[in-house]
């Protein structure tokens, strides 16, 4: 079923799909399984537009990144909510399986373009995840390092499952919590410098803007090539 939403005279095509699961990850994160729509395609990395199919939420669209894999029955979106004011993640937060949600086309700049070094804040991991996934699906993995900040140990998305993968190329660093197994402070100048041994390498990078703008000038700084940063422009 597809509803047409008009934006400054587009007009739009969403499709409909039902929640099939719903999986708490963290304190604040779910993993949301919906329908996948027929001849629906996307790269691991891209986003779409989610809407909720209630008549107060339909035109409020936000963005959110695929966490399965192309080739799966069903598409998954891994989601923060934010329970500070009654806004569309929060809404997210309250709904059940059998419910329904609306998602756009898939687009987004986040894509995959050889190995190098993921490095994402908060919620920003969710590009990484499916373009992992897929790594280890092909047996890619191995030469790629995953640095995360957050703020505490309890925000850490899939920590374990990250762990499991990527061993000792993985990195969590909490800026306001000293935790075994976790480095504190936050990925800086200092940090590249410690944990990168080659700056010519790809870069991705996804998080806050501020966190986006500031390693984005850093990693240029150290060397690395701004054409090989990619982030969500």
């Amino acid at each position: 079923m597809n509803r047409f939403i008009k934006y400054n005279q587009l007009t739009i095509t969403m499709t409909t799909v039902k929640i099939l699961d719903i999986k708490k990850l963290t304190h604040d994160v779910k993993q949301y399984k919906v329908e996948k729509p027929s001849g629906f395609e996307f790269t691991p990395g891209q986003a779409t537009e989610v809407a909720i199919n209630k008549s107060k939420w339909k035109e409020e669209k936000r963005p959110f990144t695929f966490t399965s894999l192309p080739e799966e029955d069903q598409l998954e979106f891994v989601i923060k909510s934010y329970h500070d004011h009654d806004g569309v993640t929060n809404q997210l937060d309250q709904l059940k399986p059998g419910e329904e949600l609306l998602i756009d086309e898939a687009w987004g700049a986040i894509q995959y373009k050889g190995k190098g070094v993921f490095i994402a804040g908060g919620a920003g991991i969710t590009p990484f995840i499916a373009i992992i996934k897929s790594l280890i699906n092909k047996g890619e993995l191995a030469g790629n390092s995953l640095f995360f900040a957050n703020k505490t140990k309890k925000d850490v998305i899939l920590e374990n499952y990250f762990r499991e993968n990527l061993g000792d190329n993985f990195i969590s660093i909490l800026d306001e919590e000293k935790a075994e197994g976790h480095e504190n402070g936050r990925v800086d100048e200092e940090f590249l410098k410690k944990h990168v041994s080659d700056f010519s390498q790809h870069f991705y990078v996804c998080g806050p803007d501020p966190m986006v703008k500031a390693l984005s000038k850093t990693l240029e700084k150290l060397g690395a090539n701004p054409d090989a940063i990619t982030f969500e422009k």
